[in-house]
């Protein structure tokens, strides 16, 4: 298991409802391999929220808005719609076949996202945080889970986004909770 999610486990215990996803017919559905930490989180965690914070996109969630392949389906489109209407595109995305894919939102409409570059393994991808109210863009050179740790448990990430973080006490809510 990922060192990341073995830090959140032990400081944020995840539901008993979890169940694992069929990760093969999800990356049929999302047309590439996604990370293993991301999961190995959703089949710990399930979909949910963390510390009020960071809600982490699970396939096939019953609420579209906390979906994984819902979510990912119009994210180039509403992007492209952005840097059209001025919005500063990030350079990295400037790079022929590079992309962004969402695996986490925040209720200020902040993405989470990976930077999916065609020849680098999923493991290697990097966390990228779109400010959902702005044109502010953050590069994190780490995976999604630890990020959730460096964000939200450490404070280490060093985010303007998440620059109230880390809170004495840490919690998991679960997407069931909320349907």
């Amino acid at each position: 298991m990922n060192a990341s999610i073995a830090h959140l486990i032990q400081s944020v215990p995840p539901p008993q409802s979890a169940q694992p996803k069929d990760w093969r017919r999800v990356e049929e559905q999302m047309g590439t391999t996604l990370p293993t930490d991301y999961k190995q989180l959703v089949d710990t965690y399930g979909g949910g929220v963390f510390d009020d914070a960071i809600w982490l996109l699970e396939p096939w969630c019953p609420n579209e808005f906390y979906d994984l392949l819902t979510e990912n389906e119009d994210r180039a489109d509403i992007l492209a719609q952005l840097w059209k209407l001025g919005e500063p595109k990030p350079a990295a995305l400037e790079e022929d076949g590079n992309r962004v894919i969402a695996w986490a939102l925040t209720e200020n409409g902040d993405y989470l996202y990976w930077l999916a570059r065609p020849e680098q393994d999923p493991d290697e991808w990097t966390v990228m945080v779109k400010e959902g109210r702005g044109p502010l863009w953050e590069s994190h050179p780490m995976g999604c889970a630890q990020f959730i740790e460096a964000a939200l448990l450490t404070g280490s990430a060093r985010s303007e986004i998440f620059a109230d973080y880390p809170l004495d006490e840490h919690q998991f809510r679960s997407s069931e909770s909320f349907l």
